[in-house]
């Protein structure tokens, strides 16, 4: 990729995305990933903000993954899945994620494994949490996540590095603290029995919360909108 992935966007949009990269950056000080949420952000916008110093992406939507896989720049920046995925979906991600951040299902796993496996791979997914044990969310219950470990440990093709969690919208970010403390226990006590290898990986934190998630011991956060500004997000 070069300059000309970018070229159409205007000097005023440039300068607002370098200034929020580099907020996001600076807050964070190299003591996590910072993988940019990129739902409904043009390729334009995500290769400008790989050319100031991004290095990791998340999708949510395969749709929207598929339709933008050939325009990013893939040579500088590490792709990851971070929605709802359906077990059919799959076939479109493996070999072209570096993470899938939503694993929540044995048959979502059984499904990973046997695609990788097809093409010799190993998928490095992450267990996501339902910390908030809300019933319009998915995730593994809290409770069950041991026993979900368990169940997809000796898949092959399959590698579960650590925990994802969405924690409950708080309107005060300072409500966050429990639910990222119990995660982060979780992952801690999860981690002492051997599940997630050598380097346990922690996704939690967005736009609104991702400061106190390094608080927390997130390796990975996942802001959008401090990066690219509010968007509007289609009807599903």
């Amino acid at each position: 990729m070069t300059e000309k992935s970018f070229t159409n966007l205007s000097e005023e949009r440039k300068s607002i995305l370098r200034h929020n990269l580099k907020t996001v950056l600076d807050t964070v000080d190299g003591r996590a990933t910072v993988m940019a949420a990129t739902k409904t952000v043009p390729p334009e916008e995500i290769n400008f903000a790989i050319a100031e110093g991004l290095t990791d992406l998340g999708e949510n939507r395969v749709q929207e993954f598929n339709a933008k896989y050939e325009a990013i720049d893939r040579d500088k920046a590490r792709l990851h899945f971070i929605g709802t995925l359906q077990p059919n979906k799959v076939k479109y991600l493996i070999g072209r994620v570096c993470l899938i951040h939503s694993l929540d299902s044995l048959k979502l796993a059984t499904e990973i494994s046997r695609r990788s496996e097809g093409k010799d791979l190993i998928t490095e997914a992450l267990c996501e949490v339902n910390i908030g044990e809300e019933a319009a969310k998915g995730g593994i219950p809290e409770s069950d996540v041991r026993d979900f470990l368990c169940a997809v440990r000796d898949l092959p093709g399959l590698r579960v590095r650590g925990l994802m969690v969405i924690g409950p919208h708080c309107p005060n970010p300072e409500d966050y603290r429990p639910f990222f403390a119990r995660t982060k226990s979780l992952q801690d006590r999860l981690a002492a029995e051997g599940f997630f290898g050598e380097e346990p990986l922690l996704s939690m934190g967005m736009s609104d919360n991702y400061a106190l998630a390094v608080e927390y011991g997130a390796t990975i956060v996942r802001p959008g909108t401090a990066i690219f500004g509010t968007r509007p997000y289609p009807v599903a």
